[in-house]
């Protein structure tokens, strides 16, 4: 995997391991020869445009009858640009679903046994309007007319959309194809069985020394926890968990029997409220929101190893970072950033150059973590546990500086609330559009906003409320103990009759989000975001049933403060799984 900027190059190359093929991932300029004998390239997408100063590039010699070479997106574009076709500005980007129509000889091996036409996902503006010499078009869009680009004698292949997401739905057997078909690889990769590497690893890295863990009571961080302490031994591993007061209803006592049951001695309960809170006090802007959560961390860290006697050098930081982190954080050389993991702030990047943190997990994904998990045999009901924010509550508390009102547009309200999202293989940040409850296919009407409108990339509809959308306003509000409550309770309740349902179960995730907006004596609504995911780098906004939604919204509305409860329609892209 040649990496050219975009947010799912590692997705890219976790698709190839999935399907039985070793991949590893290198930066886009690698020189040729150092490729040399590999069975195939993939040229990632990214943000960038192949006409910009500095943008990402590739050795032209890749080209020149070695690997076969697979481009994607911002790769298909580069491989026009460089073997002389023409590439330019899009006057209207194309982000989400697209139908591709193949126009692929008889017997192409990249779209062997695939339909004549296919629901793809598309997230480009530039586009490529002259094909290089020797290329022919393997497929279009409406709006894209090279959409696949194929020259088999050096079995070159590129296409503008993404197969390595899920909204591609033939897009693993797009990739089996170039693997199989046309790099002709051997399955050598099994993806099971990862223990004794990843503990091989880790003693290599930690040497003689031992390591300090925040726990978070979470699957990253305890599977990371428990993988050190089989590698090196509990004497040299010891953990503390950081009650932030950033965290759920109940937390604290079910991390605390969670390392009890696991036996996993060492696993201390740090107090810590007051210092995250007023830290926080008045800070508005959900980037500083997670550098403040991570330096406070590094703080608290650096307060218990001193209290601790831990600073004589041999101690080193482990934390329970996985791939979605590091990658959403510009983690790889030209990734793009999404937002600022708290593993990733100012203090940990320099641990990490310093060589002082272990992170067992970097390589891996969410269902891949749990995998790990049961090979380690941790019980079902931490690994099932639905994903949770380093951040905590911090991030699904959103703030307010200004008093604002929605807009009415002729598609809905426009709301004063301004939410993160991953478009064109960069971050946004845009306001919310609120549309009408009473439509048909809310989703798919909220999947057409997204691609059509320029200035938002998230969908909501009003389940229930106390007052109508115009009379809405976004209020002051920062990350305050009360709001934080208010935020708890609800959470608690959505939580409560999930599980109750059983439809906890049947989803990957689901934040519950407050958000500054609604009367003057109930300043703040709720958003339900229920999601269904494999790793976290793509989602689709999961359907909650009518008897469910009721009785959330029902007792959500029965607490004091709040105005209004709301339902997230979009998938990700283009809106992120968390709203900051």
């Amino acid at each position: 995997m040649l990496d050219a900027g975009g947010q799912y190059c590692h997705l890219i190359a976790r698709k190839v391991r999935d399907l039985g093929v070793y991949s590893e991932v290198r930066p886009s300029d690698t020189p040729a020869a150092e490729l040399a004998g590999r069975k195939g390239l993939i040229i990632s997408g990214g943000p960038s445009s192949v006409y910009e100063n500095g943008s990402p590039t590739v050795d032209p010699a890749i080209f020149n009858g070695g690997p076969a070479v697979l481009g994607i997106c911002y790769g298909l574009q580069l491989m026009a640009h460089l073997l002389g076709g023409t590439v330019l500005k899009g006057e209207k980007g194309e982000f989400g679903l697209a139908t591709l129509e193949l126009d692929a000889p008889a017997g192409d091996p990249l779209f062997e046994d695939l339909p004549q036409q296919q629901q793809v996902w598309m997230s480009h503006r530039d586009l490529v309007t002259g094909l290089p010499g020797g290329f022919s078009v393997l497929g279009a869009t409406s709006t894209c007319a090279v959409a696949a680009m194929a020259e088999p004698v050096r079995r070159l292949y590129a296409v503008q959309f993404h197969p390595e997401v899920v909204h591609t739905r033939r897009g693993t057997e797009i990739l089996s194809n170039f693997l199989f078909n046309i790099c002709r690889c051997e399955r050598d990769w099994n993806p099971k069985h990862r223990v004794p590497s990843i503990e091989e690893d880790i003693r290599r890295v930690v040497g003689d020394r031992n390591v300090f863990f925040f726990v978070s009571g979470g699957v990253d961080s305890t599977v990371a926890y428990t993988i050190c302490l089989r590698a090196l031994g509990p004497d040299r591993v010891r953990g503390v968990y950081v009650d932030t007061g950033l965290m759920r209803d109940g937390e604290t006592d079910f991390v605390r029997a969670t390392f009890e049951e696991l036996g996993a001695g060492g696993v201390e309960i740090d107090r810590a409220q007051d210092r995250f809170l007023a830290a926080l006090t008045g800070v508005c802007d959900p980037e500083r929101k997670r550098q403040i959560i991570g330096e406070q961390f590094l703080e608290e860290q650096e307060r218990i190893i001193e209290s601790h006697g831990l600073l004589d050098g041999h101690w080193i930081l482990g934390q329970g970072t996985i791939y979605p982190d590091t990658i959403e954080s510009g983690g790889t050389e030209r990734a793009e950033t999404i937002k600022t993991h708290h593993n990733r702030v100012a203090g940990v990047q320099k641990l990490l150059q310093a060589g002082r943190v272990v992170e067992p997990l970097s390589s891996f994904y969410k269902d891949e973590v749990r995998q790990i998990g049961l090979e380690l045999g941790l019980p079902s009901k931490l690994l099932e546990r639905h994903p949770f924010p380093g951040p905590g509550l911090a991030i699904r508390c959103l703030c307010a500086e200004l008093e604002a009102a929605p807009v009415r547009t002729p598609d809905g309200f426009l709301m004063p609330i301004r939410s993160v999202g991953v478009q064109g293989d960069s971050r946004s940040y845009a306001p919310v559009l609120a549309i009408d409850p009473n439509g048909n296919n809310l989703h798919q009407a909220a999947t057409e906003l997204t691609n059509r409108i320029a200035g938002i990339n998230r969908v909501i509809t009003l389940v229930r409320g106390k007052a109508p959308l115009d009379q809405l306003r976004a209020r002051p509000g920062s990350l305050s103990p009360e709001r934080l409550d208010k935020l708890r309770r609800a959470d608690a309740i959505v939580r409560r009759l999930s599980a109750r349902s059983g439809f906890e179960d049947t989803i990957w995730q689901f934040p519950v989000v407050l958000i500054p907006l609604g009367s003057e004596s109930s300043p703040d609504s709720i958003v339900l975001r229920p999601v269904d995911s494999v790793d976290g780098m793509t989602a689709q906004s999961a359907p909650i049933p009518d008897p469910l939604l009721h009785s959330i919204s029902e007792e959500i509305l029965a607490e004091p403060g709040l105005c209004c409860v709301f339902y997230d329609l979009t998938n990700k892209p283009p809106g992120t799984i968390e709203w900051e």
